[in-house]
């Protein structure tokens, strides 16, 4: 079972009680900053976010079945009033739970189901190449995401892509899409859509520049749509990285490398997914 496996057993078998970061820590066997990044970056949402989308899922049902009272579900989900209790169940479902208790049902509402311990999403993915990085400095276009709303990112590309190819400084035609400053805990990272540049003089308006250090990479290959991406990268941080025994280098979280093999007009293509690591 790999790390990620066991942190998520750990909390379907707890989530329940008042449980903390370092109790899921310590059963999955990786440090607090490490678990944290790497449950969010495979499972699509933080740690917490995802206890607390089970713990109301759970108090959704219960309030269907009608066998409990409001205040008494809100209890057992860890909410001490039924104001907090409300309000959180609004934020999640978009309904109070009076209108689930009153309706008897939970069909207008999308509950957070388990994560599959053994979802390995049936990939096909080639065993990783491993190269070693000079120091590379890039610049382009950064915005900071939640992990389950991550629809703007296209968009951003397509604002990064009318200064594609003119940027002063720029080296070569590769583009990069850069995941930084990955915050399990609060379910959020930076994605920046980057070109190598030799200085960071007379950038446009709006751009940021990042500088990676020169260190060791394991290297994926996606292949087929952009669209799927994330699965690969779910594959990666949930099965490979767990049980791979290497550790994750400080930064980037993630380095995606778009060349001459990707078509960013049809979105097909092979796209180069860097993973950095320590030692």
């Amino acid at each position: 079972m790999s790390a990620i496996a066991r942190a998520i057993w750990f909390i379907e078998s707890h989530f329940a009680e008042d449980i903390s970061l370092d109790d899921i820590a310590a059963a999955a066997g990786l440090s607090r900053y490490h678990l944290s990044r790497v449950f969010g970056l495979s499972a699509g949402r933080s740690i917490s976010a995802y206890i607390r989308g089970r713990r109301l899922s759970g108090a959704a049902l219960d309030l269907a079945n009608g066998t409990s009272g409001i205040l008494e579900v809100a209890l057992e989900a860890g909410y001490g009033s039924h104001e907090a209790f409300t309000r959180a169940f609004r934020e999640q479902f978009g309904v109070t739970p009076e209108s689930i208790r009153k309706q008897g049902h939970v069909r207008n509402i999308d509950l957070l189901e388990p994560i599959r311990m053994d979802d390995t999403r049936t990939l096909k993915i080639e065993p990783p190449r491993f190269e070693e990085s000079p120091g590379l400095l890039l610049a382009g276009l950064a915005e900071t995401y939640d992990y389950n709303r991550t629809e703007g990112i296209p968009s951003l590309w397509q604002r990064f892509s009318a200064y594609f190819g003119n940027i002063p400084g720029q080296r070569g035609n590769t583009a990069y899409g850069v995941c930084t400053q990955s915050d399990g805990e609060a379910g959020r990272f930076r994605y920046m859509a980057a070109a190598e540049i030799r200085d960071n003089e007379a950038l446009p308006a709006g751009f940021s520049t990042l500088r990676l250090p020169r260190q060791r990479y394991a290297i994926f290959v996606h292949r087929g749509h952009i669209s799927e991406i994330a699965a690969t990268a779910h594959h990666i941080f949930k099965t490979w990285f767990p049980e791979s025994g290497y550790r994750h280098g400080e930064m980037p979280d993630l380095m995606e490398r778009y060349d001459e093999r990707f078509d960013p007009h049809s979105g097909m293509g092979a796209v180069e997914m860097w993973v950095p690591l320590k030692g």
